[in-house]
């Protein structure tokens, strides 16, 4: 079987996860398999996982892989952020483990008609469900400059994105910026040549601000985060691996939070709000690959590792 994806940081996923005999793992971002196929083997010979993933074409290869597990394994088509209703149709209750791997798969990457990628030309799509929503491409020819100017500002944490914007804006007047290769070419020409010279590509956080906003990713994770949490039975954990400065600031707050419980002003003498502590956090620091891991899949360098423990 030719390789879908890689999966990143294997061992430590288990070992977050305390994978054991007859636990109910959720999967939300399945992919390829490849993480659920280390749980189903932890977690035999009982165990349970439900996986989920928006992307049809990562179902049909886990379906491939995790084919072995039998029953052992529940495969849905659906968004994370909506896993508490997942659960709920097929009469699941809590569960022992959640993991919510966030990057983009190898497979997405390097198939040219997604259009995650500018190394390969293809028309700019970027969904991960491309049965519904709107497109990279949708949003570039319809939303005003300056939405796209804080799209690419506040999600791709770049400091040129009101020179980008005003770029395409001007750029889709007189001609579509149809294509991968069009979108990078217009933010290398946007950009200043001292502002070119840097260790990642020009139009990297361009790519990555559309693709957060075609999916809606951060609201989606948001809402994992707190409908998960309150699935997960005393000792279950939470394990979320994010890629940017974004997520991983999302996740690193919803579990301290978590483990804060009340919010109520520091200068209240008692609490009012009422609110319990629900998480015990495990990963002061976020877990990250090894040199080998780094040097055998490359693209787990920017992967960060956090766990929580419901109390």
């Amino acid at each position: 079987m030719a390789v879908f994806h890689t999966p990143v940081m294997v061992r430590e996923v288990i070992t977050s996860l305390r994978c054991r005999a007859g636990t109910i793992t959720v999967d939300g971002t399945v992919g390829g398999g490849g993480h659920a196929e280390a749980i189903l083997l932890n977690t035999a010979p009982d165990g349970l996982l439900i996986g989920i993933d928006a992307d049809g074409d990562a179902l049909r290869e886990a379906e491939k892989r995790l084919a072995p597990f039998g029953d052992r394994k529940i495969l849905v088509r659906g968004n994370f952020a909506d896993m508490d209703a997942i659960l709920a149709e097929r009469n699941i209750g809590n569960v022992d483990g959640i993991l919510l791997d966030l990057g983009v798969s190898s497979h997405q990457l390097d198939t040219a008609d997604r259009g995650f990628s500018f190394s390969m030309d293809a028309t700019l799509d970027m969904r991960m469900d491309r049965s519904r929503g709107r497109s990279a491409y949708d949003l570039i020819h319809t939303l005003p400059g300056e939405e796209l100017e804080r799209i690419i500002r506040d999600y791709g944490e770049e400091r040129m994105a009101r020179r980008i914007a005003r770029s395409i804006v001007e750029t889709r007047k007189h001609s579509p910026v149809g294509t991968t290769a069009d979108l990078a070419s217009l933010v290398i020409r946007a950009v200043p040549h001292k502002a070119e010279r840097q260790r990642i590509h020009p139009a990297t956080r361009t790519f990555q601000a559309l693709r957060i906003a075609v999916n809606n990713e951060l609201t989606c994770l948001h809402r994992a985060v707190t409908s998960g949490t309150k699935r997960l039975t005393p000792g279950g954990r939470f394990a979320v691996i994010s890629y940017h400065s974004l997520e991983d600031r999302i996740v690193k707050n919803a579990f301290r939070a978590g483990e804060r419980g009340c919010i109520c002003p520091s200068d209240l003498p008692v609490c009012v709000c009422g609110l319990k502590p629900t998480l015990r956090v495990l990963t002061r620091k976020p877990d990250i690959p090894g040199e080998a891991e780094i040097h055998d899949n490359p693209r787990s360098r920017s992967a960060k590792l956090r766990t929580a423990e419901r109390i």
